[in-house]
């Protein structure tokens, strides 16, 4: 394995979780939104988006020459596609609200704040350590060049 796949498989791990942490940031932004998309006609409130990861795809014959011996073992990750969390909506009985229903309650978000910000926690760690691999590989390419020297 080449060094410089260390780098392209970290890389794309930082970029995930980049769009990871946005997306949670997103989510965060519009926990009390209750006037999201117009559908049918009315406003309804802000849908959790959540982000699928997926390995990067390789083609089957880099893949069958790797099995060989052949190939390069290079993977990584990338966004998948970014969706709508389908749980249900939380009711909260406020019927001055402009947004509440004729009994009086509102359809707020589907977003817990706490669930939120655990999420935020695992991107961030997954984030750091994927710099820590590239400072590693890094020092692994400046190790090798001053072998290289001697």
């Amino acid at each position: 394995m080449k060094l410089s796949n260390g780098f392209d498989i970290s890389a794309s791990a930082l970029t995930a979780q980049r769009m990871r942490m946005d997306v949670i940031s997103s989510n965060i932004a519009n926990a009390e939104t209750t006037r999201g998309s117009y559908v049918n006609g009315k406003f309804e409130p802000y849908k959790r988006k959540l982000v699928v990861l997926e390995p990067t795809q390789q083609s089957f014959s880099s893949l069958l020459s790797r099995q060989m011996g052949g190939g390069e073992n290079v993977s990584g990750v990338r966004v998948a596609r970014i969706q709508e969390d389908h749980t249900p909506n939380k009711l909260v009985y406020n019927p001055t609200h402009p947004d509440a229903d004729e009994n009086g309650y509102v359809h707020m978000p589907n977003v817990d704040v706490a669930k939120e910000m655990v999420d935020m926690i695992s991107a961030s760690r997954a984030y750091e350590s994927n710099v820590t691999a590239i400072n590693a590989t890094k020092a692994m390419f400046v190790k090798a060049l001053e072998i290289g020297k001697a």
